[in-house]
């Protein structure tokens, strides 16, 4: 059997929201000698196109909350009705723009698409081959006046009146903060998740259906998000430029996706020579 592969999306396999051909080459010629490659993302299933997810051999969303594989759910967490409630209530309190993320649509008040468009720069315009990363993103917001029974996996967070480490000091125990995938969004910003899921969790999941050897596990990753799946894997590999957390853990270091990292990493670790 051979090698389970799990790997980051936006700045590990993807550059600005798009997979480079060298990439999808890659992961298709180490599918080909028999190792599975398995998507392993912050975002939910609602932010993850039909044609991103048919190049995986499975899923893991929602920064491990969320698995499925072979057209299966294996896992999807969601927060408890009142932790849900407490964090909305402090959320608006602080007048944070914010997208509760769940499987089948990301959902928010109506005036948070224009909110986001601004703080990401993102030119709507009239080009419908646009690839800005933050498009996806608001063409997948499902708007609504009142949020109450939205069941969601995930928060990502924006533009508040306080740092997110405050709001946080506002919200019970449970509840996990990360910093944003987007650095210039600063300390307003963040994705709250349930603490006690991670990417790891849903990784061990995946890697359990498979019937993979722990030692067969690699994990690829970036972000702050990833670090939990990095430590638990059997092999590091981090992107260059990654925090330094992440690169402690590392036992690759490799381009960012610009340069086909990914390329070099399949290659070094046996996955495609």
């Amino acid at each position: 059997m051979g090698k389970i592969v799990f790997i980051d999306f936006d700045g590990t396999i993807a550059d600005g929201g798009v997979i480079p051909p060298p990439h999808v080459e890659a992961v298709r010629e180490a599918q080909r000698r028999g190792h599975r490659i398995l998507l392993c993302t912050g975002r939910p299933r609602s932010l993850v196109s039909d044609e991103v997810r048919s190049l995986f051999d499975g899923m893991v969303g929602a920064a491990g909350g969320y698995v499925e594989l072979d057209g299966q759910v294996l896992s999807d967490h969601r927060f408890p009705a009142e932790l849900g409630d407490r964090v909305r209530e402090v959320l608006d309190a602080h007048d944070v723009a914010y997208l509760l993320e769940a499987p089948d649509a990301v959902h928010a008040l109506p005036t948070t698409p224009g909110r986001l468009a601004s703080l990401m720069q993102v030119d709507r315009g009239d080009d419908p081959g646009a690839t800005n990363p933050g498009l996806d993103i608001l063409a997948a917001i499902r708007v609504d006046d009142d949020l109450s029974a939205v069941s969601f996996s995930k928060v990502a967070c924006f533009d508040g009146n306080v740092p997110m480490t405050e709001v946080m000091s506002q919200l019970p125990p449970g509840v996990g903060l990360v910093p944003p995938s987007m650095a210039t969004l600063g300390d307003r910003a963040g994705e709250l998740f349930l603490a006690e899921v991670n990417k790891s969790v849903g990784m061990l999941v995946a890697a359990r259906h498979f019937g993979v050897d722990d030692a067969d596990i690699v994990a690829i990753g970036d972000g702050y998000n990833d670090l939990e799946m990095l430590r638990e894997a059997a092999t590091a590999v981090v992107i260059e430029g990654a925090p330094e957390p992440l690169l402690e853990l590392a036992d690759l270091v490799v381009p960012p996706p610009a340069r086909a990292g990914l390329v070099e990493a399949f290659a070094r670790l046996g996955l495609t020579d």
